[in-house]
């Protein structure tokens, strides 16, 4: 059995159970590849390799003595730099807290561990998860593994490049604004970012309270759909996760949906590759589909400034005592923005938290109104170069920024569930993805759709393996 790349959640976790590998052969595979890759990815913030061995000898002794396995048992896996686990750092990707040990363990990381999964490691992330580049200023910026020339997307930048460049199948990240979305968009996976109040928030670093997701990214959407139900569900420990059944299993048939390309700001000034990756998308679908047309939905630019001033504010809060006392910790392009935070004004920021729900309601009767799946790009363009984004060097920065951001911003306002998936390669061997939008609670229809439309496209995991195929 080849270990080059990682084998799927269920191929590995069934290798285990059937003694055909062990847990610690996959887990030593998994070191090797973060430690080969890290000067290509820079993925890592720390390789944990004795405490994986260690949890990787636990985990076959307890299969020898014929203890039940779970879903994930003996699986090594990566997670981003902000999750709890007692009697380690968790960073935040950052100066300030690159020493905290944590002293209880985050909910996630329990119902991994719960499920059997070993942690190999910190993933690399933008500093406090604020920035949709990927960029940090104290540990540098992780690398796409598809072109390095390009952003990975933030701040989950090193759950995409490990997952991307084929180190583990799956890792955490979290999403604000986009923060799982974008990476799986410019790394060619697949991500889940779920329901707002899906998955318990207790014991993962703070960015905006009422918007920050946990949520996987995996180079399929079985696998990362397999991540999603084994940490989803309530949790006592944090009382904006909602006591709501646990994702339902996939569908096998997507016959009986119908589906809306969303049209108005989605279809407008998109680069030439995405707006026909787009097309090509809705055609594969027309006959898999109930019905397929467009959605208009509503003002969406507004939501994103809206969702925007919701999280700063909300930034600013978390970090009011750190700014005062150790601002100069902090990275420059990090600190600039939690100064502008701390200068919204409450009323401001009161009042686009009171316009959320009754925006989510029409956007659920108009966008909503006659379908069950909304389809929009990830991003309107292609992954953008490193230097287009540079603090220092582009003027254009600002603007780039902006626009990454515009298309994943207003579902994390809205609180709605989105599957992202590549569903093309452009002429220059960039992927390019698509959002599958659902209504609250209905992760199981986009990430349905999603499979089927990997299936379909044959761009199940946009990998290294991947990387010389032909554009679409």
């Amino acid at each position: 059995m080849s270990l080059d790349d990682p084998l799927s959640l269920a191929e590995a976790a069934a290798a285990v159970k059937e003694r055909r590998i062990s847990a610690v052969e996959l887990t030593r595979a998994a070191l090797d590849r973060a430690r080969s890759s890290h000067e290509q990815l820079n993925a890592f913030i720390e390789i944990e390799e004795e405490a994986a061995l260690r949890a990787a000898h636990l985990a076959d002794e307890a299969l020898a003595r014929g203890q039940a396995t779970g879903p994930l048992h003996g699986v090594p896996l990566a997670h981003k730099d902000m999750y709890d686990r007692k009697g380690f750092v968790t960073g935040c990707g950052s100066k300030i807290r690159q020493s905290h040990v944590a002293t209880e363990t985050s909910t996630v990381m329990q119902r991994l561990e719960a499920a059997g999964a070993i942690s190999i490691g910190r993933l690399n992330m933008s500093e406090f998860a604020m920035g949709p580049t990927g960029y940090n200023f104290h540990y540098g910026r992780a690398l796409n593994p598809i072109d390095p020339e390009r952003i990975t997307g933030g701040s989950s930048s090193g759950s995409g490049s490990a997952v991307g460049g084929g180190v583990v199948t799956a890792a955490l990240g979290s999403d604000t604004g986009g923060s799982i979305r974008l990476p799986a968009a410019c790394c060619g996976i697949v991500c889940i970012k779920p329901t707002q109040g899906r998955v318990s928030r207790h014991g993962v670093m703070p960015l905006s309270f009422s918007q920050d997701c946990v949520g996987p990214l995996a180079r399929t959407v079985e696998d990362a759909y397999r991540v999603l139900r084994v940490i989803a569900g309530p949790d006592g420990r944090d009382t904006t996760c909602m006591a709501v059944p646990r994702p339902a299993p996939l569908m096998d048939e997507i016959g009986a949906l119908r589906v809306g390309i969303l049209g108005g700001q989605f279809e407008s000034g998109l680069d030439d590759a995405v707006g026909t990756a787009i097309e090509t998308t809705a055609h594969v679908l027309e006959n898999e589909v109930a019905s397929l047309g467009m959605s208009k939905g509503i003002d969406m630019p507004s939501i994103a400034e809206l969702a925007n001033v919701v999280a700063m504010a909300e930034a600013g809060t978390v970090h009011f005592d750190w700014m005062r006392e150790s601002a100069e910790d902090y990275g420059p392009q990090i600190r600039m923005r939690l100064a502008q935070s701390l200068a919204i004004p409450a009323p401001i920021y009161i009042r686009a938290l009171q316009m959320r729900s009754v925006l989510l309601e029409a956007f659920l009767n108009e966008a909503f109104g006659d379908t069950d799946i909304l389809i929009a790009p990830a991003m309107p363009a292609l992954p953008p170069l490193s230097s287009e984004v540079d603090i220092g060097t582009s003027p254009k920065m600002n603007a780039v920024v902006s626009a990454m951001t515009s298309f994943t911003r207003p579902f994390s306002f809205l609180g709605l569930p989105v599957v992202t998936l590549p569903v093309a390669v452009s002429p220059g061997g960039l992927p390019i993805a698509i959002q599958i939008i659902a209504r609250p609670w209905r992760e199981d229809l986009a990430a349905s759709l999603a499979r089927r439309l990997e299936l379909i496209l044959s761009l199940a995991a946009f990998t290294p393996s991947t990387r010389t195929r032909s554009a679409a």
